[in-house]
């Protein structure tokens, strides 16, 4: 123990700096601790503990704003399609023709997939084994693809029935689905600088074979 300069006495030791503490916004701070885990190690790898300690509070703390890891990767997922939404409406809004509305949003959609995998991969399966309990989940979930039927709305002939319109938008997101897990697993190769060229023409292939496919659908 070191003495002091002044005096025969030890000298104190340096006070450890206090934890942080959110003052009134835990929860959130819990989250934006989650986030920053999960896209690091994954959903099988996120826990309390972890999250407790990355947000600087006690292990408890957590209990207190979610019943159980499910509750919190639940809330990741909804927060991820709140933000896929938000991303895609702000797409549409900048693009007024209706083709490059559809390739625009198909390619932000892919885009926002491959910058946070993890989360992508929450967001469609990964860690929970029932998405049909949280109901907030689904509804978000189906509120990112507004902007898609809204621009198909735009796109297809105008007596196009109900039922085509909504196997066109079914079909154009499992398009942008299949297309973002190719590119966040690899499949497309590694150059991102010829992925978004490739993935503009399957977009714009895809869009103009819809009007032909809603043409024969309606004879």
């Amino acid at each position: 123990m070191k003495k002091s300069k002044t005096g025969g006495r030890p000298a104190k030791a340096a006070a450890k700096p206090p934890r942080p503490y959110h003052h009134g916004d835990l929860r959130r701070a819990l989250i934006a601790a989650a986030m920053t885990l999960l896209e690091r190690e994954g959903a099988e790898a996120l826990s309390f503990r972890a999250v407790a300690r990355a947000a600087g509070v006690s292990q408890a703390a957590p209990y207190n704003h979610f019943s159980g890891k499910e509750d919190l990767l639940a809330t990741l997922a909804e927060a991820g399609f709140r933000s896929l939404a938000a991303s895609q409406a702000e797409s549409a809004a900048r693009l007024s023709e209706p083709l490059e509305r559809m390739v625009g949003l198909g390619l932000d959609y892919i885009e926002f997939a491959v910058a946070h995998p993890q989360l992508y991969r929450l967001m469609f399966g990964v860690g929970v084994a029932d998405w049909h309990a949280y109901p907030l989940v689904s509804e978000a979930k189906h509120a990112t693809f507004a902007p898609t039927r809204a621009a198909l709305a735009d796109y297809l002939a105008a007596d196009t029935p109900l039922k085509i319109r909504e196997q066109a938008a079914i079909a154009a997101w499992g398009l942008v689905h299949g297309l973002a897990m190719l590119r966040i697993d690899g499949s497309l190769g590694r150059g991102r600088a010829a992925e978004p060229d490739l993935e503009q023409g399957i977009l714009r292939l895809f869009a103009r074979g819809l009007v032909q496919g809603a043409r024969d659908g309606r004879a």
